[in-house]
């Protein structure tokens, strides 16, 4: 039995919520979100609140039950309150740039890399080291913060690199001189 499935969404002040077909649309402060869900679940709206229900007991259908009912609370939190992703960069002459839509990072390459914002993405810098990514989808705010930490993984020896704000870095210790 999912639990998160079976979880009555509470609609913030401000947000709309349409179900027609198989896809559910969210209308806020914040902007639009569109989802098309599969047919083995069934989403309603009852007064302020979407409920979620499987048309049957199958597995797929179990497990399409709680996915839907978590992407469609994270549709709801995105067009009211909006995610936001903190990266920070550690090393020596390691900087980031914002330019219009544009990320440039220095990162020990020999040349800077320019990584592209995506479109529903915005990126502010907070200083040379630090920048968050901001949007209403949730998945394009992870995805695109994962794109810019991929270009220098943080290693684990001198904690160089680029890393979510927050993140730990397990350190190791270095070679043993010889004696």
């Amino acid at each position: 039995m999912s639990r998160i499935g079976n979880r009555r969404l509470h609609i913030p002040a401000g947000v709309t919520v349409e179900v027609s077909d198989n896809t559910v649309t969210v209308n806020g402060p914040k902007g639009k979100l569109d989802y098309t869900f599969d047919s083995l679940v069934d989403v309603k709206v009852e007064g302020e609140e979407v409920v979620c229900t499987r048309k049957n007991e199958t597995k797929q259908a179990k497990s399409l039950h709680g996915t839907t009912n978590s992407l469609i609370n994270g549709m709801l939190i995105g067009v009211s309150d909006g995610f936001e992703k903190g990266l920070e960069i550690n090393g020596v002459g390691y900087r980031f740039n914002v330019s219009g839509n544009k990320v440039n990072i220095s990162a020990g390459f020999s040349h800077p890399v320019a990584v592209e914002v995506p479109e529903g993405l915005k990126v502010e810098q907070v200083n040379n080291t630090e920048i968050t990514v901001k949007g209403i989808d949730k998945q394009k705010v992870n995805n695109f913060a994962a794109e810019i930490r991929a270009w220098r993984k943080p290693e684990p020896y001198k904690g160089k690199g680029i890393r979510y704000k927050g993140e730990h870095i397990r350190r190791k210790e270095g070679k043993k001189a010889a004696k």
